[in-house]
């Protein structure tokens, strides 16, 4: 039964990896081509123009994509390398990899007064921490043999 717990853990570890790289690649894409709001306003309406203020505007959202795409091909490395394979560290890398992201999202809500963006982390933090859960018994077995 642990083996199948641990590759239904992988397996929705690894989905939420490529999705977030897929996504990632979106808001690139969105990022350097395309006319996004931010704040309620199209960043050609904020920008009035001024094309520092426009490429200021996309150069953040493409740094944006950048890291989490970053993030995403590093997830999927561990995921698919040490944490298939069982190994301990990589559960607790990839939780802590997870709470980061909540809380650095989180602190946009009292610091902001905002909460756009927010919910998605929530959805990444929640979902990783159940596909963990899955497999949570690896924490108290001994590790495979190599």
């Amino acid at each position: 039964m642990a083996s199948k717990l641990r590759t239904v853990s992988w397996v929705l570890l690894a989905i939420l990896g490529v999705l977030v790289l897929l996504v990632s690649g979106l808001s690139a894409q969105l990022a350097y081509w395309g006319m996004y709001p931010v704040g309620g306003e199209s960043i050609d309406v904020i920008a009035s123009g001024r094309d520092n203020v426009l490429v200021g505007l996309r150069g953040v959202r493409g740094t944006s994509a950048a890291w989490a795409a970053a993030w995403a091909v590093l997830f999927l490395a561990v995921v698919i390398g040490p944490y298939r394979r069982g190994d301990v560290t990589s559960w607790w890398g990839i939780l802590a990899s997870a709470i980061v992201l909540g809380v650095v999202v989180a602190v946009r809500v009292p610091v902001l007064g905002s909460q756009a963006g927010a919910g998605t982390a929530l959805v990444i933090l929640l979902f990783v921490i159940l596909a963990l859960l899955v497999d949570v018994k690896r924490l108290v077995q001994p590790a495979p043999k190599p």
